[in-house]
């Protein structure tokens, strides 16, 4: 066995290769620039055996020849000189991997026989285990300081020699390693002062014959050296605390060194490559914890046979069997998936056992696995986290070592083609890379292989040219759109030189560019943004943008002064499609001029025709709907549609006029607001004219059919105007007047755009509302000649006993139950409620006029008494619980009068007197001041006695009745009304002679019981008289004061029996004196035209008598 040592600082060594060696030397002279064309020239030379125009069968025998079969004689003897194990799981037999590299290199029997005894044929290699000593930790302090000066022997020694070492030795030593046979057989690192973590890194390669039975030994010792009896005595004064120690190193002979520990490995239990620490084992137990020491093992060979792959370094054949082996797993793997990067088993082996065997470094590994790869993703689809993962190895690998010259310029050259490689894609992405979720993130994954390799020290300092990748992908991006616009705009070429397809041409190629902007905004913008923060879009936008905007003027130039019809709508869809990608320039990151800016001036010759187009076509649609229309509730249920299927296609006819405006979005706000006024012209032509077909429409549909069938029509007529009213109502929202005003503010008057816009508007529906209230005439004019008949038949029921008010009335609910009910169901609400406000009035009309003209005979207060109920009815149903008209409006002037005329005449004669003096009550309690008078009492009522007890105190500021001046005034105390108060006899005061403010001051009781005091109009009537000896006594006065505010009356039950035990306080009261007026009581005239009753006449009398009495209608 021979060794040699390798220091970690002169590491690089084992990278450079010995066919390099004068080569490298060589070149450094070099620039840059000739270091390029030397990489160049290289690879020209390598493909020099390959002739382009070489038979296929020939080239394929030729290259198996050259190629793959020294690549498998170096596998073949990879496998026959094996030394220790994978680092795969998986242990495979040398059969195992004979036959796989015969599947993968596609070998025949005969083949592999030769192959396979040529390769035994060869001289064995020399089996070495190379040897890193790296550093260690925690072993012993030998020295008095507390400290060692470790350094290491290593040596492998074989079972033979171990014995012969064990028999020599007469008792057991820890002298393992020196005592092999010669100085040759083991090597010495160097020796680390003063430490107890040594750090050596110092490599050394140890050659063995046989791996069975060898094992590896290490030993550690901490150097000793003599030292002056002097220095000794110092130390010792010095450090008394390590007597014991010192006593033991005066004991050891001179010059010897300690022992540290060893470690012992068999070689046949190693793997082919270990990185690992080790404990420090100790002879004795002494010490057990000695410390631990960092190894880096590999085995590899020496003197391998150079006649296996003659002209080949083992980095090229191991560059060689990779590309092989990945080309075999994907043909057999045969999968639509990227590639990941695995491989089976035994390539993973033999790849590492190749590399172990060659001291093929990790950096020379990774560099091929680089090639192999970016030269794979070229023509298959490969996971970008196999090439990102080399990518970042490399960047690791080029800060702990260096390359060899010729690594170095294949890593360069290597970088370099797939960046442009990278860039070329970049350039097509839009084929390559379609918008889609599945391909983008493939875009994203070669952009950051492309930013990970500019940012990599290898290919900055292997490609010393300026090489900015923001630039160079901005370049290739704008190519990129160049060629693929090129590309469109051959594929939508006009067949003919027509005018027309030239325009549907162009159309085509502009819809294209429009989604190529969208995808780069939504989907590509986002993946460049994101990795190398470079805006695509705004890139590809001002390119497509000059494109077309020249493309356009060309095409545009051809039709001047040849626009018609046909033509303008064929450049519709062109002007949509620029609309759509100017909208776009909203999302530009850098704003600057753009050539598309005023394109819709290219289009104004077209406009005309786009708005005679939309109206024209509207406008068919609008009667081809009315023609269909069956005039039927679209649907019915929880939520009905009750208007017909016309106006619905209606609003969808009138729709594609509003999107119009949107979608021309003309910018100059003069012109766009001529645009508005003649969009809604048009849409107020079309309304008003389906009103005229629709009408049209209900005359030929209602010739032949019933009145029912006619009035349900005309219902949904109604419905259908009443909806495109409020269709016409949403009209200036959805067609943004409010933003157009905004606008237009600076070039157009507010004034003149509010007597413009909104009188159209008006106007039309100023039109729709007339038409609607016709409409609802009409149904209004049937419902009240019904009602009428309904009513005056009434009328000739009144002498029929068997007939109720019920049973008269029935009639005529039950008609405007069932037709008002159809009418709630098949009007909108707004037109229902139209509809009931004046059938409401006119049914409180017919009602008045049939109970006033009835003649004035018995059987009145009948008739009243049905009119009155029926009334009452109405009231009902048109309120509907509060559904239908609200209560303010019912009760309108004519509802009060006729409701107080009907209710008078349903009184019974006794009932209207109790009305009469009710109402005198209420009159006397809002009477104010005192004209004629006033007169003071003091009442109170005991319910104990059921006695009423009235107290005349006084009058005053009465009338002057007599000559003299004075008056003779007495007071008449009268209970009315004389039907509730039969047996109550009236009761006067004494006469005060020539006195105006006579005090009488005295008391009255009258005996009633609390049920009387109650009653409906029950009230104390107060006359002041002047007495007159020969003639009828002058009319002072008079006032009513109601029972029921007496004290003592008023109260619930549970009053009563309060009131029944205690005296109740009297009241003091001061009545004003009235006057009643004559002949405007209405309720005297109805009683007076009655006749038959003596006791009514005779209260009509008195009371006609007391108004001509009266001085209340006497001018002054």
């Amino acid at each position: 066995m021979s060794g040699q040592s390798r220091p970690a600082s002169t590491g690089d060594n084992r990278l450079q290769l010995p066919e390099q060696d004068q080569e490298s030397s060589r070149v450094k002279q070099f620039s840059p620039g000739h270091v390029r064309k030397l990489g160049l020239t290289r690879k020209q030379r390598e493909r020099r055996y390959f002739k382009d125009d070489e038979n296929p069968e020939e080239k394929a025998r030729r290259h198996k020849e050259q190629e793959l079969k020294p690549l498998y004689k170096e596998l073949l003897y990879t496998i026959a000189h094996t030394m220790g194990k994978p680092a795969a799981t998986e242990a495979f037999t040398d059969e195992q991997l004979r036959q796989y590299i015969r599947e993968a290199f596609t070998m025949t029997e005969s083949e592999h026989s030769d192959l396979l005894e040529r390769a035994k044929s060869t001289e064995p290699p020399v089996y070495c285990l190379m040897v890193t000593v790296k550093e260690a930790k925690g072993i012993l302090g030998k020295d008095v300081s507390g400290f060692s000066d470790p350094y290491c022997l290593l040596t492998i020694l074989e079972d033979e020699e171990t014995n012969q070492t064990h028999r020599s030795r007469v008792k057991p030593s820890k002298h393992v390693v020196k005592d092999t046979a010669s100085r040759d057989k083991f090597y010495q690192t160097d020796v680390k002062k003063q430490t107890l973590n040594p750090i050596w890194n110092q490599t050394f390669i140890l050659e063995f014959g046989n791996l069975a039975g060898a094992s590896f030994h290490l030993e550690m010792w901490d150097k000793d050296e003599e030292v002056p009896f002097t220095q000794k005595l110092e130390e010792f004064k010095t450090n008394l605390t390590n007597i014991k120690r010192m006593i033991k190193e005066a004991k050891k002979e001179k010059g010897t060194d300690d022992f540290l520990g060893n470690i012992i490995l068999k070689l046949q239990d190693l793997h082919c490559a270990e990185d690992n620490w080790y404990e420090l084992q100790p002879r004795t137990e002494t010490y057990p914890d000695r410390g631990q020491c960092h190894l880096n093992l590999k085995f590899i060979h020496k003197a391998r046979d150079g006649t296996l792959s003659a002209g080949r370094n083992a980095y090229t054949n191991y560059s060689g069997i990779l590309q092989q082996f990945v080309h075999a797993y994907i043909t057999k793997e045969q999968s639509s998936a990227p590639w990941k990067g695995a491989l089976c088993g035994e390539a993973q082996t033999l790849l590492e056992l190749y590399a172990t065997q060659n001291d093929l470094s990790p950096f020379l590994q990774d560099l091929a696995k680089w090639v192999a790869y970016s030269k794979l993703y070229q023509s298959l689809e490969v996971d970008s986290s196999v090439l990102l993962q080399q990518v970042t190895s490399i960047e690791y690998h080029w800060h702990q070592q260096q390359l060899p010259y010729q690594q170095k310029q294949e890593l360069g050259d290597s970088l370099h083609d797939f960046l442009q490689y990278g860039l070329c894609l970049v350039a097509k992405y839009r084929d390559i890379f379609p918008a889609t979720s599945s391909a983008t993130p493939k875009l994203r994954a070669l952009l950051r292989i492309l930013v990970q390799i500019c940012k990599t020290q290898a290919f900055q300092k292997l490609n010393p040219a300026q090489f900015e990748l923001h630039d160079e992908l901005c370049d290739a991006i704008q190519t990129g759109t160049q060629e693929w616009f090129t590309i469109q705009k051959g594929l939508h070429q006009p067949m003919t030189k027509d005018l027309s397809e030239i325009i549907s041409a162009l159309s085509r190629l502009i819809q294209e560019v429009q989604k190529d902007v969208k995808n780069n905004k939504e989907v590509w913008n986002r993946v460049f943004v994101s990795v190398v923060q470079l805006d695509v879009f705004t890139i590809v936008y001002h390119r497509l943008d000059s494109l077309l905007a020249k493309e356009l003027r060309e095409t545009l130039s051809m039709m001047e002064g040849q626009i018609e019809q046909p033509l303008a709508n064929s450049l519709f869809p062109v002007y949509l499609s620029l609309q759509a990608i100017h909208k776009d320039k909203a999302f530009l990151q850098k704003r600057g001029l753009l050539e598309l800016t005023n394109f819709h001036e290219s289009f104004r010759e077209a406009l005309p025709y786009w708005l005679n187009q939309a109206f024209s076509t509207t406008q068919d649609r609008v009667e081809r709907a009315v023609q269909v229309d069956e005039l039927q509730p679209l649907q019915s249920g929880a939520v009905p549609i009750k208007h017909s299927s016309s106006a619905v296609d209606l609003v969808a006819c009138i729709q594609p006029i509003c999107q119009l405006w949107e979608q021309l979005s003309w910018p100059d706000p003069e012109e766009a607001f001529m645009l508005m006024v003649k969009i809604t012209e048009d849409v107020c032509k079309i309304v008003v004219n389906y009103c005229h077909i629709l009408k049209e429409r209900v005359r030929v549909l209602s010739e032949n059919c019933d009145p029912g069938t006619a009035i349900n029509m005309l219902c949904v007529v109604v419905n259908d105007l009443e909806h495109l009213r409020s269709v016409l109502t949403r009209l200036p929202t959805q067609l943004n007047w409010a933003g157009l005003r905004d606008r237009t503010q600076s070039v157009i008057g507010d004034s003149q755009f509010q007597n413009t816009l909104p009188s159209q508007l008006q106007q039309s529906q100023g039109i729709l509302g007339r038409e609607i209230r016709s409409a609802l005439d009409t149904l209004g004019r049937k419902l009240n000649t019904d009602i009428e008949a309904h009513v005056r038949s009434m009328s000739t029921r009144r002498r029929l006993p068997s007939k109720s008010k019920e049973d008269a009335a029935a009639p005529l609910m039950r008609y405007l139950e069932q037709e008002l009910q159809y009418m709630n169901e098949n009007l909108v609400q707004e037109n229902f409620n139209c509809l009931l406000t004046p059938l409401w009035n006119n049914s409180v009309k017919f009602l008045y006029q049939v109970a006033t003209q009835h003649p004035q005979q018995d059987g009145l207060m009948v008739f009243c008494q049905r009119l009155l109920y029926t009334l009452q009815c109405l009231e009902q149903c048109f309120y509907a619980e509060g559904n239908g008209l609200a209560l303010s409006s019912l009760h309108s002037a004519d509802y009060n009068i006729l409701k107080a005329h009907l209710t008078h005449n349903s009184l019974s004669n006794r009932e209207l007197v109790q009305k009469f003096y009710d109402r005198k009550v209420k009159e006397q309690n809002v009477y104010s001041g005192e004209k004629y008078g006033a007169v003071t009492l003091l009442t109170s009522y005991k319910r104990s006695d059921q006695r009423l007890r009235v107290e005349v105190l006084n009058a005053v500021n009465l009338l002057p009745m007599d000559s003299n001046g004075f008056s003779d005034p007495f007071v008449q105390l009268c209970l009315e009304p004389n039907h509730i108060f039969p047996e109550v006899e009236p009761r006067c005061t004494q006469i005060k002679d020539c006195d105006l403010n006579p005090l009488f001051d005295e008391a009255f009781e009258f005996m009633v019981s609390l049920e009387q005091c109650k009653a409906e109009g029950a009230c104390l009537v107060v006359t002041v008289l002047d007495h007159d000896t020969l003639r009828a006594d002058d009319f002072e006065g008079e006032a009513f004061l109601g029972l029921r505010a007496i004290p003592g009356v008023g109260g619930g039950i549970e009053d009563e029996a309060i009131n029944s035990q205690l005296d109740t306080t009297p009241a003091q009261i001061r009545l004003p004196l009235m006057h009643p007026k004559p002949n405007e009581d209405s309720i005297l005239r109805l009683l007076e035209s009655r006749k038959g009753e003596r006791e009514t006449q005779a209260f009509v009398k008195k009371r006609r008598q007391r108004e001509k009495q009266s001085q209340e209608g006497i001018q002054p």
